[in-house]
């Protein structure tokens, strides 16, 4: 029988009524084991109804209420942490190990939640003028959104929801709908935590739900990580309707390799950046510019590690790298590696075509490796989302910054150098939100924010860290004068005691 998934609203589960389901594949096998409900427009206004009424409470809960929650959820998440890590895998593919680290890094934004009383701490000016203080305090926003991708179906919904709850906001979540179960298990945990009905909620659906999302007049902000087109579209049309937008889009990360480079060091991180995910991660390294001689010797160690690499389903222990999401994205990455060569590229490693015995329907390809690829070629312009590195070559540093600076996208980025000048050049040059030294990944820790530069980032706040918390809050400025006790006229009982 297939399992159907249905909508979380007022902290219990919402049957779908639009009739409209969506197929949830194992990308493993190919074959269609879930179907989620999609959302109406009435559905989301349900969702959005539930969340207003609960802010109406849960907006005044102290924060000792909120967090004491949270450290429950904490609890809980950490003891689940297998079984979530077990439905991102049947849905989304990816090996255990890496739906493992998923969870832990939303476990980190959940620390930071639990220790938000710092956060949340005003600024108090006294005498500022006679008898005149000033206080300035944050206070939460109402019901907000989040609408996340299908990459990371645990932790990007981690990056919002736990802050924004914490804030004293109520939320409303649009998962992507190709692997939508954790979410949902997420939100019972939420609830065996004790969140009151209606804090949290969840809508599955398509374009609808998110327009919805986008137009409500309830939904005071909106929280995003997708593409760079749809997160154009979500800014564009979130802040017409009057809404508070961090849109996170699309990268083509670059990382930057010095002639001094320890090359082992250097070809062990590409591969596992690159591959890693199987390449369906906007954090991923999907092209090296290889400074000077070094491309040649390089290129060859990257080939060496990326062949080793063992492709398989998601729950063999054996594997290191699972299927893509599905079939169509499979397809779409394939053609950027057959029209390589057309465009001026040299195909090193070819992974079209691959397959795995027992499995030939799943949503495989494997390691492809494209060098010398020109500027002007798609897979170089294009953020592939598969497991595909291109290899560029720059004579000088100069050359190698002026390409990574030239891309429309500045999410992530990183530099392979033994040079600490050379280094402190390159964090302070390069135009990226984000920046690695001899760090293929530069995600930040809970506690820093997330977030690029150009067109991999739409608003003006990173997602998690300190910018997170100032998303889900407003700043209110309050100025007071009271009289003095002594200056009251006579038979004016100010409630002090007469002790003289």
């Amino acid at each position: 029988m297939t399992k159907i998934v249905n909508h979380w609203i007022g902290g219990k589960t919402a049957e779908g009524a639009s009739g409209t389901y969506g197929p949830v594949t194992n990308p493993a096998t190919g074959e269609v084991t879930t179907k989620v409900a999609f959302a109406s427009v009435a559905e989301v206004d349900a969702a959005v109804a539930a969340a207003k009424d609960a802010f109406r409470t849960w907006g005044q809960s102290s924060l000792a209420q909120r967090t004491s929650i949270l450290f429950k959820f904490r609890a809980l998440l950490d003891a689940h942490r297998d079984e979530i890590a077990e439905l991102i895998t049947a849905e989304h593919g990816k090996v255990h190990s890496d739906a493992l680290g998923e969870v832990a890094r939303g476990l980190e934004i959940v620390d930071l939640a639990c220790g938000i009383n710092v956060q949340l701490k005003g600024e108090l000016s006294t005498q500022v003028a006679s008898r005149v203080d000033v206080a300035s305090i944050r206070q939460p926003l109402g019901v907000v959104a989040g609408i996340t991708p299908f990459n990371f179906p645990a932790m990007v919904p981690m990056w919002m929801f736990p802050l924004a709850i914490a804030c004293g906001n109520t939320f409303v979540l649009k998962p992507s709908e190709k692997d939508p179960s954790a979410s949902v298990r997420l939100a019972e945990l939420l609830a065996e935590a004790g969140l009151p009905d209606g804090v949290f909620n969840v809508v599955h659906g398509d374009k609808v739900a998110v327009d919805r999302l986008l137009e409500h007049p309830d939904v005071k902000a909106v929280s995003f990580v997708g593409s760079t087109p749809i997160a154009r579209y979500i800014h564009t049309t979130a802040s017409a309707n009057g809404k508070r937008v961090q849109a996170l889009g699309g990268a083509k990360n670059h990382m930057l390799v010095l002639p001094d480079a320890d090359l082992d060091a250097a070809a062990d991180a590409a591969v596992s950046a690159a591959y890693g995910s199987a390449g369906e991660r906007c954090m991923a390294i999907s092209a090296v510019v290889a400074v000077g001689a070094i491309g040649d010797e390089l290129v060859e160690k990257i080939r060496e590690r990326a062949e080793k690499i063992t492709i398989g389903p998601g729950d063999d222990p054996a594997s290191e790298m699972g299927p893509l999401i599905t079939a169509t994205h499979r397809d779409k990455v394939a053609s950027y590696v057959a029209g390589a060569a057309d465009e001026g590229a040299e195909v090193v490693l070819d992974g079209t075509g691959y397959t795995v015995d027992g499995f030939e329907n799943g949503h495989w390809i494997g390691i492809s490796l494209l060098d010398k690829v020109p500027t002007t070629a798609k897979a170089y312009q294009d953020e592939i989302f598969g497991p595909v590195l291109c290899v560029l070559r720059a004579e000088t540093y100069e050359e190698g910054l002026d390409l990574i600076n030239s891309s429309p996208f500045g999410n992530g980025t990183a530099i392979f150098t033994r040079d600490g000048g050379a280094a402190r050049r390159f964090q302070l040059e390069v135009e990226a939100g984000m920046v690695g030294v001899n760090v293929p990944i530069p995600v930040p820790v809970g506690y820093h924010s997330f977030g690029g530069w150009k067109d991999s980032l739409f608003g003006d706040h990173h997602i998690y860290g300190n910018d997170g918390t100032h998303f889900y809050t407003r700043g209110k400025v309050v100025t007071t004068r009271w009289p003095d006790p002594a200056d009251a006229p006579s038979g004016v009982d100010l409630g002090f005691p007469r002790n003289h």
